[in-house]
């Protein structure tokens, strides 16, 4: 088998990944894994850091790269935010052919069973993703019925001035200029597509 990759993760800065790391070494050792390289990120939920952590971009360049043939996580929540960005990288994986060990759930798409897993797990996230597209647009159809305005406040006014200063003789780019505005703003609504 491919070397495998060990990402850990953790998300305060007094917490240590070492106890993660520490199982998924053992885990590695007792199934004769060479380990390519452990991956580990230390990433708060401030929001001005909710992007793609480093160690985790590093992983899937390196996995593009067919760099080893196996992921190993401690558990699902310490990779992946979130469903959507778990399945995102699961589909990654598969299409790269790599594995996908949750250590601690016992979850491995080695297996016959963790394959079927991933697939109930991946059925269900996307029926998931129907249900709440559904109800969205149910929703959206039910507020236009009670005449609900959907989209950014109109402000009269402005549209009004918009009109005036067309009126005397300002191109598109002008107005937009002048009141702030974009230029494809100002076009709409002039256009009375706004």
């Amino acid at each position: 088998m491919k070397p495998v990759a060990i990402y850990a993760r953790v998300s305060t800065a007094d917490q240590n990944p070492e106890a993660q790391l520490a199982e998924l070494r053992d885990y590695a050792q007792a199934r004769k894994f060479t380990i390519h390289r452990e991956y580990v990120d230390r990433v708060t939920g401030a929001v001005e850091k909710r992007r793609a952590p480093a160690a985790y971009d590093e992983l899937l360049a390196d996995a593009k790269r067919h760099r080893f043939g196996c992921v190993l996580v401690w558990k699902f929540d310490r990779f992946a935010r979130s469903l959507p960005a778990l399945l995102s990288a699961l589909q990654t994986f598969n299409a790269l052919g790599i594995d996908f060990i949750s250590v601690t759930q016992q979850i491995d798409t080695t297996m016959p069973m963790g394959r079927l897993m991933f697939s109930v797990v991946g059925a269900i996230a996307e029926f998931e993703r129907e249900l709440i597209s559904e109800r969205t647009r149910a929703g959206l159809e039910n507020a236009k019925r009670k005449g609900v305005q959907l989209g950014r406040p109109r402000h009269p006014e402005v549209e009004e001035r918009m009109r005036q200063l067309r009126e005397d003789g300002l191109g598109v780019r002008a107005i937009a200029r002048r009141l702030g505005k974009s230029a494809g703003n100002v076009s709409r609504i002039l256009k009375g597509k706004a």
